[in-house]
């Protein structure tokens, strides 16, 4: 019996495995060792150090299963490169990211939510088994109840830390083709939660089931709830990958209707809203700008470009406009976002806001959420000026102590500020330390505060 396209795909992933296994074993046992990869979603510079070890051919989607609902998945498979293989199929993971470079390994070992996490949870809740390298130069399988489960547990939120995901394997649910979409405008943010509630409990809003549900905040009397609900018919569709803007439309429209891959990348041409940094507002920029870099990954690498080389901060210093980065999310229980925004409008004030409803289905012990309660991601993204006698990291410093004030936490994924005692204590150093010495005893990949504090 011949061979299917999956057994084939599945040998070849096998013998890539072992060779980057040998790979890794072959280089010097004294230096650490970073990935070498096409892309990132981290918003933090950082001075790699040590060797790379060269991943980007583990990029594939290796199979399918429409009927059993799995998929097998390589680590450096962008959501992309997942969504298109699987919307072919009519499925879909639970959780898709919201930027199409998102890779599967790396939003598990860094978190994230989306809209269908209210649901759906975090990116690492469907997956049900890794193939991960770890530090000592093994390949192990891990899962929630084999010999590695506390491995399988501490993976999300490891940022690489623990070792690197070749393979995952995740489940999928059907998925159709369009999503109709309404957008709600709300007073308030205690009415936003209240709203979302309801929507929670129920699946539904007005009398209509809801799929994914996100929002946000433009300010403490305009409050949107977007809500998306899966449709096989719509009587026109709509497109934000050209000219038009999706966080216009959120304000100016009640009902849309996209397509499903259109839906998953609403956010993706511009950034949530960040490219009007880049001037991407004003039409003859945006008609300028070649569309193939009209995308999150580009203004990823434009803005990371300009904080690492110092020059824009400089330039503001010299003319008295000197600005802290405040790139970060916050999760927090949804009951105290109203709060936090009150907080946030008083002593950040960047505006829009993006806010992100999840629950989270699984334990993750680096990543201390109590799984079953909803949380809401809030989103911001700008700099904001710094004033005479302010501390480089004031806003951030600030915000940090906000969200452990209000019993949520921070993901890493940008610079993160907390004195090395008190980040031990939000992100499971007790847990970190044992698996460490499991698994990297020599130390090959960073430790979690050098790698998110220290940016080393």
């Amino acid at each position: 019996m011949a061979d299917t396209p999956s057994d084939i795909a599945l040998a070849r992933h096998r013998r890539d495995a072992a060779d980057l296994r040998a790979e890794f074993q072959a280089l010097p046992a004294d230096e650490p060792v970073h990935l070498i990869k096409p892309t990132s979603n981290l918003w933090r510079p950082r001075r790699r150090r040590g060797i790379g070890l060269d991943v980007r051919r583990f990029d594939r989607v290796l199979t399918v299963d429409p009927h059993a609902r799995v998929a097998e998945v390589e680590g450096m498979a962008t959501y992309e490169t997942i969504a298109d293989a699987t919307l072919a199929q009519q499925s879909l993971p639970p959780l898709v990211l919201d930027c199409k470079t998102i890779t599967l390994g790396g939003a598990v070992v860094g978190t994230g939510a989306e809209s269908s996490s209210f649901r759906a949870g975090l990116p690492h809740d469907c997956v049900t088994e890794m193939e991960i390298l770890t530090g000592d130069g093994r390949l192990v399988t891990a899962t929630a109840d084999n010999e590695h489960a506390a491995l399988f547990h501490a993976f999300p939120h490891s940022y690489g830390c623990l070792g690197y995901a070749l393979r995952l394997r995740i489940d999928l649910q059907p998925a159709q083709q369009l999503v109709r979409l309404r957008h709600v405008r709300l007073e308030s943010a205690d009415e936003w939660v209240a709203a979302l509630l309801k929507i929670v409990e129920t699946r539904e809003f007005d009398g209509s089931t809801v799929d994914f549900v996100d929002g946000t905040y433009f300010g403490s009397d305009e409050v949107t709830l977007s809500l998306g609900t899966f449709t096989n018919t719509a009587p026109y569709l709509s497109d934000y990958t050209g000219q038009r803007v999706y966080y216009h439309a959120v304000r100016s429209h009640t009902e849309d209707f996209l397509s499903t891959r259109d839906y998953l990348w609403r956010w993706d041409t511009d950034l949530y809203w960040t490219s009007k940094a880049f001037g991407l507002e004003n039409r003859v920029v945006r008609w300028l700008w070649p569309q193939r870099y009209r995308n999150a990954e580009t203004f990823r690498r434009l803005q990371m470009r300009a904080r690492q080389s110092g020059y824009l901060d400089r330039a503001l210093t010299a003319v008295g406009r000197p600005v802290e980065w405040v790139l970060q999310d916050a999760d927090l229980p949804a009951e105290t976002v109203p709060e936090f925004l009150r907080f946030f409008d008083r002593e950040i004030g960047i505006s829009p806001v993006w806010l992100c409803p999840f629950i989270m289905r699984r334990p993750a012990t680096l990543y201390p959420i109590e799984p079953g309660r909803l949380f809401v991601s809030v989103g911001f993204w700008a700099p904001v000026r710094r004033r005479s006698g302010q501390s480089p990291d004031h806003h951030n410093r600030l915000i940090e102590r906000k969200i452990t004030e209000l019993g949520g936490r921070k993901p890493l994924y940008s610079t993160a500020h907390y004195p090395e005692e008190e980040f031990w204590e939000l992100y499971g150093g007790d847990t970190f330390r044992t698996l460490k010495a499991t698994y990297d005893p020599s130390g090959r990949f960073p430790d979690l505060y050098d790698k998110c504090v220290r940016g080393r």
